[in-house]
């Protein structure tokens, strides 16, 4: 390749380096006259090599290097008052797609201060943005479907729970009534949760504002009088996944619907408690009532589906459930503790 006299300040070495590298390189002087370049850097673009030497950047090809932008920014490198790193461009020539080029810039300090020069080197990374483009696009149309999924399971169990109580309208059974009732429950229980899960992020639910809908949907279908009976929530900012939340939320609609049938005869007042608390990966549930408490002895209801679906969900999730009188009322507390830790100590220590 010739050389113009603007290269006889450069070592052979330099240049050589410079035109064999396999990543695309422009040598410039300080007034952005091409000194040399790269084979690589011809190849890509579709230069004539033998035309580059002692043009200026902006003289490249077809004119598409005019860019006055970069022109600025090599001049402000060249006089050290900025510098070049990772600056995307958009190269557009006649007839071509469009390309996307990231740019870097360094002075070369050979310690001869009145010739300055500069070395450019391009990075293509269109297929790489346009990969990138596409990604996003199937994550965003993935996140579109899963919502629109969300939304008609919802709506779905929605109208199940619809057809329940309208078969417990019609049936003469007060027991067979209950039961209706109760899978209606349970069902606008899951519903709420796919409520929940279409606004979530990161498949994470909020347990506050879960807890919170689900307790205002079974106090509107079961609590006659609000001035009478009311269900609060005292839960702290735990997120938890999907599978979680659905166990949780179940124990709670059974624990709720337990206390407001037996919990306030009599047209007692009194009020329902739902806290959740959670540190790390041990947490707590407890669902307290301030009600006539706990029956002995003959008393004491035999357990019933509720109690079997509570007592399932809490051994599925590695969890212990206590019950204890409040004095008036009754306690019932769902713990799990993460004994990961204390099993790794135990088998260090054998």
């Amino acid at each position: 390749m010739p050389l113009l006299p603007t290269a006889h300040f450069e070592s052979a070495s330099t240049l050589a380096v410079v035109m064999s590298s396999n990543e695309p390189l422009l040598f410039l002087s300080d007034d952005l006259s091409i000194i040399v370049a790269s084979a690589s850097f011809c190849r890509a673009f579709q230069i004539d090599p033998e035309s580059v030497p002692g043009k200026r950047i902006d003289e490249l090809g077809n004119g598409e290097w005019s860019m006055p932008r970069l022109a600025s920014l090599l001049k402000a490198t060249a006089s050290g008052s900025a510098s070049i790193d990772a600056y995307e461009i958009e190269l557009k020539r006649p007839n071509q797609k469009t390309r996307q080029l990231v740019v870097n810039a360094r002075t070369l300090d050979d310690g001869d201060l009145d010739h300055i020069r500069l070395l450019l080197a391009i990075t293509d990374v269109t297929e790489m943005r346009a990969e990138t483009r596409l990604k996003d696009d199937l994550i965003r149309d993935k996140a579109m479907l899963l919502q629109e999924v969300q939304h008609r399971v919802a709506n779905s169990l929605q109208i199940i729970a619809s057809v329940l109580m309208q078969s417990a309208r019609r049936v003469q059974s007060e027991e067979v009534r209950g039961h209706l009732h109760n899978a209606r429950h349970r069902i606008m229980s899951i519903a709420e949760l796919q409520r929940q899960l279409s606004t979530s992020v990161g498949g994470r639910v909020e347990l506050r504002a879960y807890f919170t809908q689900l307790c205002q949907s079974l106090g509107a279908s079961m609590i006659a009088d609000p001035e009478r009976l009311s269900i609060e929530v005292k839960v702290d900012d735990s997120t938890v996944i999907a599978d979680v939340s659905i166990s949780l939320g179940l124990i709670v609609t059974e624990l709720v619907i337990n206390a407001l049938k037996h919990a306030f005869a009599d047209e007692r007042s009194g009020t329902i408690v739902i806290d959740y608390r959670s540190s790390g990966k041990d947490w707590t549930l407890i669902v307290s009532d301030n009600g006539i408490g706990m029956p002995v002895g003959d008393e004491a209801p035999k357990a019933g589906l509720g109690t079997g679906i509570v007592e399932a969900l809490v051994k599925n999730m590695n969890g212990e459930i206590s019950l204890s009188s409040a004095a008036p009322g009754t306690v019932v507390t769902i713990s799990h503790r993460d004994t990961s830790g204390l099993q790794t100590d135990i088998s260090s220590a054998a």
